[in-house]
């Protein structure tokens, strides 16, 4: 069971904004920051010493750019009409632009999926609508379409305050939720996963098609296996499945991706807030789990379930933390949890064919202080033949990333054997490296790295784009006049190119993109182009995309209304020529919420962004007056409009010409 009583007036948005980063990284390799500042020393990028006491807010973002940044944003690769930062229940998006909800939580994915009630919910019901917490976003064209194909949706975790009416309670000023039970457990265990459904553009508006052959729900009681160097490992036997090759469902799916050959990614990211209970004295996995931050005991699942009780299911915790592989194109295929890919808190694993064939993928450890990783392929990729790519993905390698302050970095291979992963480490195979693929990186030397999450390569220009939210733990003594950015709140951006335009390279060099935040506000060292408008700055860059014309188009968690003035939302960001860092707000978000995907079609004339947790932190934005919880807000706003997915949900952006979006 949890330390953490359940009554407790602490709820699951705040447990896992401290998962994401409780920095369990005990080495002493250098931090990104600290490579950051002495490359840009040595570049001069900032001259003298910038004691941020000593600076006014007042003084402009001039003070914190080199020449080189403060680029005029002519040329942009970017037309439309800013929307304005703020803060209201609301979703809001560009001028001349259609925003409407497609998929909500609780919505029918088939044709006998029963109707939505949040005061009559359960478990069978949930595993015949869509999921909870709705993250990654991706779309598999059919039949070659770019009006028709099946979206996949991750779902990430849930609300319980938000989803189930009646739970909290306020007593001498402070909010209890009451305890779970089994009924509610269920729910939420059908409400994670992931959804697989077929969408169809119609006279200019996307529909569900609820009669899809393919529609499927994947959830964390789902049948699957694993595959790769782990499967059948001792580390990963348990009572249950004493082969160890056969798993139980998926946790915490976070961004992810599409592979090349049509099969859709799921990315476990914070498995750890699953577990409770205590090893046995003396257990071999106790150094691995506190290096993964288990057990953190978020949810109360090991109360009904022994799987998640760590005292009677020890190795349960190595089951998790991978890279998920689902065939979209068998509605019965079982899915498959890739071990060759690494066991981390896993971003998501966008991929690109590298110009030999081979196939890339890129890993963020969405941790402070924890690693950028790849993986190779050691197949090629066969465009003509789908079937002989379906088990790419076992073998290959894994590298971890070392970003040098001359502005290079090094692709460093975790291979059992090499270097320090040997048996005097108590790494006796590939299977030990990938199950502490963390401690791995430690080892090997790795560049701590401020919560990497998501990272896309762009075929277009060949870089390949680094999302670092915070580091808001980052002490002073990592910082000196050319980073001063001590407790990093609002994160940055890092452009990587690999050598020879190779995708599969181990080497390459590297830049900072973006170091996000209100470039008004000197001590926060921003450097946006002075182009870059009050509405045009974010923080937090989170997920991300790049569409077709290879343009870069930012998500972001975390614009805390209070500090900040504004909610989240999705911003394009110039990367190329004289708008270089050039920032525009396309579409925000309701308060509370946090902005997911984002996704465009082939031709990008449509993009899909998800919604989570729409009005959650209600003591961020005045009108709440508290935290919020379960409740219809029409009754607070008589003027609600049912374009705010009250309900976590699946928007779709549509030009109202048809045009391109952005164009």
């Amino acid at each position: 069971m949890s330390d953490r009583p359940s009554s407790e007036a602490v709820f699951r948005t705040s447990l896992l904004e401290e998962a994401d980063g409780e920095g369990s990284n005990p080495t002493a390799n250098p931090t990104m920051g600290e490579i950051i500042s002495t490359r840009f020393s040595r570049r001069g990028f900032l001259k003298g010493s910038l004691a941020v006491s000593a600076i006014a807010s007042t003084v402009g973002p001039v003070a914190l750019l080199s020449a080189e940044k403060a680029r005029a944003a002519n040329g942009s690769a970017f037309s439309f009409t800013e929307v304005e930062a703020g803060v209201d229940p609301h979703h809001h998006v560009a001028e001349g632009y259609d925003a409407d909800v497609l998929l909500r939580w609780g919505d029918p994915l088939f044709p006998d999926s029963p109707a939505f009630d949040p005061t009559k919910q359960s478990a069978e019901a949930q595993r015949r609508q869509f999921g909870y917490n709705n993250d990654y976003v991706g779309f598999i064209p059919l039949d070659g379409s770019a009006e028709h194909g099946l979206l996949v949706v991750n779902h990430e975790y849930t609300n319980e305050h938000l989803m189930f009416p009646g739970i909290v309670s306020v007593a001498e000023g402070k909010l209890k939720m009451a305890p779970a039970d089994s009924k509610r457990v269920d729910i939420e265990m059908a409400a994670h996963g992931g959804t697989i459904v077929e969408i169809r553009k119609v006279g200019g508006k996307w529909q569900v098609v609820k009669d899809g052959k393919l529609n499927r729900r994947i959830t964390s009681t789902t049948d699957m296996v694993l595959t790769g160097p782990v499967a059948g490992h001792e580390r990963v036997k348990t009572s249950a499945d004493p082969t160890g090759s056969k798993v139980i469902g998926t946790l915490n799916n976070c961004a992810g991706g599409v592979t090349p050959w049509g099969t859709y990614i799921m990315a476990e990211e914070n498995f750890h807030g699953y577990f409770s209970g205590k090893l046995p004295e003396g257990h071999k996995e106790a150094a691995n789990y506190k290096r993964y931050g288990v057990p953190e005991g978020a949810y109360e699942w090991a109360r009904f379930y022994d799987r998640f009780d760590l005292a009677k299911e020890p190795n349960e915790p190595n089951r998790f933390g991978w890279i998920v592989e689902v065939d979209v194109r068998d509605p019965n295929s079982v899915p498959k949890k890739r071990t060759a890919l690494g066991r981390t808190k896993h971003e998501g694993a966008e991929s690109i064919v590298a110009k030999d064939g081979r196939v890339v993928f890129y890993l963020g450890d969405d941790e402070r202080f924890d690693y950028v990783y790849k993986f190779v392929t050691a197949g090629k990729f066969n465009a003509a033949d789908r079937a002989a790519n379906m088990d790419l993905l076992d073998q290959g390698t894994l590298y971890v990333a070392k970003f040098a302050a001359d502005g290079t970095f090094a692709w460093l291979p975790l291979i059992h054997g090499e270097g320090p992963l040997t048996a005097a480490n108590g790494f006796n195979s590939q299977a030990d490296v990938l199950i502490e693929t963390r401690r791995a990186g430690d080892l090997i030397g790795a560049t701590k790295m401020d919560r990497p999450e998501d990272i896309q390569p762009n075929g277009v220009n060949g870089k390949v784009y680094v999302m670092l939210t915070n580091n808001s733990r980052r002490k002073a003594d990592q910082t000196d006049a050319a980073n001063p950015r001590a407790a990093n709140a609002f994160g940055h951006i890092i452009e990587i190119a690999e050598a020879d335009g190779d995708f599969a390279a181990t080497t390459g060099k590297w830049e900072v993109l973006l170091k996000c935040g209100d470039p008004s506000v000197a001590a926060v060292g921003a450097s946006f182009s002075t182009e870059t408008t009050k509405n045009g700055w974010f923080g937090m860059p989170d997920n991300c995309a790049v569409d077709a014309a290879g343009r870069l188009w930012v998500a972001t968690d975390g614009n805390n209304p209070k500090d900040t003035g504004r909610t989240d939302g999705l911003w394009a960001v110039d990367v190329d020529g004289e708008a270089r860092a050039t920032s525009k707000l396309f579409f925000r978000v309701p308060v509370g919420a946090e902005l997911c995907g984002p996704l465009f079609t082939p031709d990008d004339k449509s993009a899909f962004v998800a919604v989570q947790h729409p009005g959650d932190g209600g003591t961020d934005w005045a009108p709440f007056g508290r935290p919020s919880y379960y409740e219809d807000l029409s009754t607070r706003w008589p003027d609600f409009k049912n374009d705010m997915p009250v309900r976590p949900a699946v928007v779709v952006i549509t030009k109202k010409d048809g045009g391109k979006i952005g164009v």
